[in-house]
């Protein structure tokens, strides 16, 4: 297939990149470098395959030959940075997710939306699934990327229903594994960064709202069995192992061998206080699940913060 990859300079995108290549495929990664980096696909760079184009998907997009798929994966991902660029962050999820429905309708091409858990808000039903509609604070300083994504998801089933494009929604729940940025605001940078300097872990309230952390190889891997299959409505890819941020606290600063504190700070405003996938649909249609465990994953990914601190400090 030739596809293209939207934010594919990105934490997430640039494994997709790099798993699309080995699976033999030609990518075009598209990024405007908001919140990517060169440094996460510069060993792509020389494949025949791979292409990169820096670019803003908010503008007209043209890409000449043919196009099999085309992955929206563009968008600010963590609070600290759509709370920052509250506007471009919107503007992403709605004017991004329109232009790259219209490529895909033009070239014939399957879209795949990356979709979030964040749809579910600060969920009243635990764990979710792909039925819950919700319980979103639309106006509220998550909802900017909240609503970004369920204006996505209404504009893609949109698509399919009016124009017949083939698409796919994948619901993306936490993600973990090297390639975050340090500074990147979510639980694990935060801890790991935190842990290896022997700073304090800072955990918000009393560190008992839960998530559920799915290595990116595991979640790549679903990713693509959702683009190979036929469903189009959303689906959860995650890892319903749930624990809770003081758990996951402990666990960060036993493999690191840190001494490092752990400090309570506020909860911010609108914060989940469960997040749990049902993967039940993944397992049925995808026959997908976790393989990898938690300190399995976390220990692949230590190794990269530490080398990512020492370059910083260099």
């Amino acid at each position: 297939m030739r596809i293209l990859i939207t934010g594919g300079a990105g934490f997430l995108g640039s494994h997709l990149c790099e798993f699309m290549l080995e699976q033999g495929h030609e990518v075009i990664c598209m990024d405007n470098l908001v919140t990517g980096s060169l440094e996460n696909i510069k060993g792509l760079f020389g494949k025949e395959k791979f292409l990169f184009t820096n670019q803003d998907v908010t503008n007209y997009i043209h890409i000449s030959g043919k196009l099999d798929a085309v992955l929206h994966f563009a968008s600010p991902a963590s609070p600290v940075d759509y709370l920052k660029i509250p506007i471009p962050t919107l503007k992403v999820g709605s004017l991004g997710t329109h232009k790259t429905l219209g490529l895909a309708k033009e070239k014939k091409a399957i879209f795949m939306l990356a979709s979030t858990s964040e749809v579910y808000g600060d969920p009243l039903i635990n764990p979710q699934n792909e039925s819950y509609w919700g319980n979103v604070n639309p106006v509220g300083p998550r909802g900017v990327y909240d609503e970004a994504k369920r204006f996505a998801e209404a504009m893609t089933s949109a698509y399919y229903r009016f124009h017949k494009v083939s698409v796919r929604i994948v619901r993306i729940f936490n993600t973990y594994g090297p390639r975050m940025r340090i500074n990147d605001g979510r639980a694990v940078p935060n801890f790991v960064t935190q842990a290896i300097n022997n700073k304090p872990i800072t955990v918000y309230g009393k560190g008992s709202q839960t998530r559920s952390l799915c290595y990116v190889d595991d979640l790549v891997r679903g990713i693509y069995k959702l683009l190979l299959s036929r469903h189009t409505s959303p689906v959860n890819i995650g890892n319903p192992e749930e624990l809770s941020l003081l758990e996951l606290a402990g666990t960060i600063k036993e493999l690191t061998l840190s001494k490092s504190k752990i400090v309570y700070r506020p909860l911010p405003v609108d914060d989940p206080q469960v997040r749990c996938p049902n993967i039940e649909l993944a397992k049925k249609t995808l026959k997908w699940e976790p393989q990898v465990s938690l300190k399995e994953g976390l220990l692949k990914t230590i190794p990269y913060f530490r080398d990512a601190l020492k370059k910083r400090s260099a």
